[in-house]
């Protein structure tokens, strides 16, 4: 699988990113999946719902599944947090892979940066750190782009993993 990441400091305009990322390649009809790294506890299911109350009683995994969809629950109950590469092995094939976050693994990344939040570049020491979105203008050794061209973006990304 193709990966590519977004980076940056917390309210750097990642998610964002992100999201109009999959829907500007997804719409060039490349299939996409995500990864988002969370750095804190997070619930995908609700307390009072059945797959709550299987994962608080204790099963280890709750698939929950409707015609629409799926999700698998895994509860790691003090197990080590699994890498990005044993993490991606979960994934069904596709074109590419975007990933949010895992700022300190090898693959190639896009960072995202607001001059606002006051947080210093990554993308200087960081040689996987291929190009910078910003609201800036910066004056840099790679690439950069305006935050909010999406389409030039997704070219660069495309180009770098040969789609």
């Amino acid at each position: 699988m193709r990966l590519f990441g977004v980076v940056g400091w917390k309210n750097a305009g990642k998610t964002g990113l992100m999201e109009r990322l999959v829907t500007e390649i997804t719409g060039r009809g490349i299939t996409v999946s995500t990864v988002k790294h969370a750095h804190h506890s997070f619930d995908v299911d609700h307390p009072g719902k059945d797959s709550f109350r299987h994962r608080t009683a204790g099963a280890s995994e709750v698939l929950l599944a409707s015609g629409n969809r799926f999700a698998l629950m895994h509860e790691l109950r003090g197990a080590k947090e699994p890498s990005l590469a044993e993490l991606l092995t979960r994934l069904s094939p596709v074109d590419l892979v975007l990933i949010e976050g895992y700022k300190r693994d090898e693959h190639p990344k896009v960072e995202a940066h607001r001059a606002v939040t006051g947080n210093p570049l990554i993308a200087p020491g960081d040689p996987t750190v291929r190009a910078v979105a910003a609201d800036v203008p910066l004056d840099l050794d790679r690439p950069v782009f305006d935050l909010n061209d999406t389409a030039s973006i997704a070219d660069f990304i495309l180009s770098e993993v040969g789609l």
